[in-house]
């Protein structure tokens, strides 16, 4: 082991046994790892600048003092709260191009297909039927990229979100209509709420299952500068 009056410098080993350290502490994302491994690198290098016969062992257990009771749990906490911000972000910016030509006249058509369908019982269970399928795919595809990120080496947050995070959102919003289904809407008003709602459901459901997850890599590479390189 290194002695700071020695070196003073963290060394590559010294880094990857802060990348095993942060892991050891239940700290799953690469990106999260990196984050605290350069934070944790610099005040190490700091504390030897005070304290140079510290061994790397030593400085490194004072560094992570600082942390406090609840060790990293906050800087994940934190970092969950601003990428959560991140993920509405990119999917309302998704969604809102579904709001201009020609991808607007395909919305509008939807609307009316359900406020034609809401009005027929037939209807009623054609639309209950769609959001049920939702459902059984939301399930699936929330399955399949559990799997995927499970054999992953590095695990990224963005990237759990895009792909767990949404899939999980999207069985809950796909099921949710399912229980206002109680019978033909006979107010127009009612109708109109409900053909808007269900269209807007769909938007974010094709968004957070189908667009988001085919964007991951270019989003990753635009959120985590080292991801295409690593």
């Amino acid at each position: 082991m290194n002695k700071g009056y020695k070196q003073g410098e963290i060394t590559d080993k010294q880094i990857t046994e802060l990348y095993k350290f942060t892991r050891k502490h239940f700290v799953e994302h690469y990106d999260v790892q990196t984050e605290l491994v350069d934070h944790l690198a610099n005040d190490i290098e700091q504390i030897w600048l005070e304290k140079p016969k510290l061994s790397f062992k030593e400085a490194r257990d004072l560094s992570f003092k600082k942390f406090g009771v609840f060790g990293f749990m906050e800087v994940v906490e934190q970092k969950q709260k601003e990428l959560n911000k991140k993920y509405i972000k990119i999917l309302w910016s998704f969604a809102k191009e579904w709001f201009r030509l020609p991808k607007v006249v395909l919305i509008f058509c939807l609307c009316l297909l359900f406020y034609y369908l809401l009005q027929f019982n037939v209807g009623m269970y054609i639309t209950y039927l769609l959001f049920f399928s939702s459902a059984l795919f939301a399930g699936l595809k929330l399955y399949k990229f559990k799997a995927k990120l499970k054999a992953k080496e590095r695990k990224w947050m963005l990237e759990e979100m895009i792909f767990t995070q949404g899939g999980g959102s999207a069985l809950i919003i796909s099921t949710y209509p399912l229980h206002l289904f109680t019978g033909v809407f006979s107010g127009s008003y009612e109708t109109v709420f409900m053909s808007v709602f269900l269209t807007a459901t769909c938007i974010i459901l094709y968004v957070s299952l189908i667009i988001m997850p085919q964007k991951a890599e270019e989003l990753l590479a635009e959120t985590y500068p080292e991801y295409k390189i690593l």
